[in-house]
């Protein structure tokens, strides 16, 4: 199981990045639920807004060995162009099992959207994205109707995420959504419409944990009703190396962050 190692080697790359330029931590902890891991912290621009929007959902299988905390390097890589960024904690299993995680995903954009004014954002103009289990948790809510998102996201991206993956032929996909009596709909690949967002889909080629056939998947379909969608394979990076792209000390294995 490679994933908790790239988690860990994600915190590490957080503690030792550099602070880009003109961004800020603008808050910590702030709390869109009530409970214990229903938190979120805010980054952005030193710049005064208002500025677009994105909520990022990190990677960790859906159990806990993801933190917003290790994260704060990509948000700031985003807020360096120009963007707020949220990154949410969000309940995983075995204290929750499918579809809490989505649910507590969705409830952190939903607060977003009715409090993000007041510190610098366009509730207008809001992205989701994501890293692995957290690109899986950014598609799906923005194509499941569950989460009453459609119509209010300009776009998605997802990086290393799983996108078609039934049947569950592998253990992290059997533990988390083996229980669900209708295993396709645990798909983001069968909640797609006319309605979906564009998207952008990053995916390395050395990744031996989520296949290339994901992004390939999920963009055929979205392809077919219309909705435009952009994949990129990256030959030199495995299942970590999309978002370790956005850490600035070793940026330029390729041209994910442009």
């Amino acid at each position: 199981r490679p994933a908790p190692m790239s988690v860990s080697l994600v915190g590490l790359l957080n503690t030792v990045s550099p602070r880009p330029s003109g961004t800020r931590r603008l808050a910590s902890a702030l709390r869109y639920g009530p409970q214990d891991k229903q938190l979120l912290d805010l980054y952005g621009p030193t710049a005064p807004g208002p500025h677009p929007l994105v909520v990022f959902y990190y990677g960790g299988a859906w159990t806990e060995i993801g933190d917003r905390s290790d994260f704060g390097f990509a948000a700031r890589a985003l807020a360096a162009l120009g963007y707020l960024v949220a990154v949410p904690d969000y309940r995983v299993l075995p204290e929750v099992a499918y579809p809490a995680f989505l649910d507590d995903c969705a409830l952190a954009v939903h607060w977003l959207l009715d409090k993000v004014s007041a510190y610098g954002g366009d509730p207008s103009r809001v992205a989701l994205g994501g890293h692995s289990a957290g690109a899986y948790n950014a598609v799906m809510l923005s194509l499941d109707p569950r989460y009453d998102l459609r119509g209010k996201l300009k776009a998605v991206a997802g990086l290393s995420g799983p996108y078609d993956f039934y049947p569950f032929t592998e253990a992290i996909g059997r533990r988390t959504f083996g229980h669900v009596p209708n295993g396709p709909a645990t798909q983001p690949i069968a909640h797609v419409t006319a309605e979906a967002p564009p998207m952008f889909l990053g995916h390395g080629n050395r990744d031996t944990l989520v296949g290339p056939h994901n992004p390939e998947s999920l963009s055929k379909r979205l392809h077919a009703v219309g909705v435009p969608a952009e994949v990129h394979h990256y030959p030199s990076l495995g299942h970590a190396g999309p978002v370790m792209e956005l850490g600035s000390l070793i940026r330029g294995r390729s041209t994910l962050l442009a």
